[in-house]
């Protein structure tokens, strides 16, 4: 996720990190080229646009803006969702390590809240390598024991995994009377809200937007801007490849925008920074353990934040 002070308005035109441009370079140079072979071939006589003018096109790009207006409402709101999703794993993660830590400490000899706060932090990492996919083990490595480590090396969902030991553990202090059936509701209820927030990421990433509508928005697109330079030369002569190019690079922008907002769990520049979202909950959950020195908080690298 790009994280940066606003540019100045001059500096607007020249930023390139976080922009879309280097994505649709190439289909800017293609456009502008076909532009001005459009204007040679008018002034060459090769061509006379005598029956086209710019008003079929208005009511065209007028259409197109609407549908790709739309497109990216429904991809911001799954990166928008995402991102409340991971808001919510943070609520959840906290409560759940401060409700332990107050409701079995009267044991001190017991290890069950450390090691349930550790497997928390680990399923932070383990969902954020299982969105982006990644290695779900080598994620969650250093917050679980060697032996747990082994058995999570044959399982497909190391995040699931983990939120069924904390199960386990609280099971077993209920058996043991160190927990009444009431508070131990309500930690369980806390785990059943990590593993709706996982359900939940997972529709995101795995359920895309309709192919068919996306295809036909690339298509109309490409159509739109191939034909532009006929409909304008007639009009604009040498100006058309400069209009063409603004209008091109509003288009193309928008339908790559669109491609990169719809998967929120990426490792691209507009994506949602898990890695960050992940230290936060460590950070926070070594802090409640007492341990020092906490690690550091993920910062931006380029005002880029991963």
């Amino acid at each position: 996720m790009i994280v940066r002070p606003r540019p100045s308005a001059l500096a607007l035109f020249f930023v390139l990190r976080g922009s879309i441009i280097p994505r649709i370079l190439a289909r800017l140079i293609v456009i502008t080229l076909l532009s001005c072979v459009v204007v040679w071939m008018y002034h060459r006589q090769l061509f006379s646009p005598a029956h086209l003018t710019a008003v079929p096109f208005s009511l065209f790009g007028l259409a197109l803006s609407v549908f790709m207006g739309f497109r990216n409402n429904v991809c911001y709101d799954r990166w928008w969702e995402a991102r409340k999703q991971w808001g919510d794993l943070i609520v959840q993660a906290r409560s759940l390590a401060r409700e332990s830590a107050v409701l079995l400490a009267a044991s001190t000899a017991n290890p069950v809240q450390e090691r349930l706060v550790r497997r928390c932090i680990g399923f932070g990492y383990g969902l954020a390598a299982r969105l982006r996919g990644q290695d779900m083990v080598d994620a969650v490595r250093p917050w679980v024991q060697q032996d747990e480590l082994d058995t999570l090396a044959g399982v497909r969902n190391v995040p699931d995994a983990l939120l069924m030991a904390i199960n386990r553990d609280l099971a077993a202090c209920l058996r043991r009377g160190e927990l009444s059936d009431i508070l131990y509701q309500g930690l369980t209820q806390r785990v059943a809200q990590c593993a709706a927030i996982q359900a939940a990421c997972e529709r995101i990433k795995f359920t895309p937007c309709p192919f068919a509508y996306s295809l036909l928005l690339h298509r109309t697109a490409w159509l739109f801007c191939l034909l532009l330079p006929f409909g304008l030369v007639g009009t604009l002569e040498y100006l058309t490849p400069v209009a063409v190019i603004i209008i091109a690079y509003t288009f193309f922008g928008l339908d790559a925008l669109g491609d990169e907002l719809e998967d929120p769990f990426g490792l691209e520049e507009n994506d949602l920074p898990l890695s960050a979202l992940a230290r936060v909950i460590e950070i926070d959950l070594l802090e409640g353990l007492g341990v020092r020195p906490l690690p550091d908080a993920v910062v931006p690298e380029d005002y880029v934040l991963r």
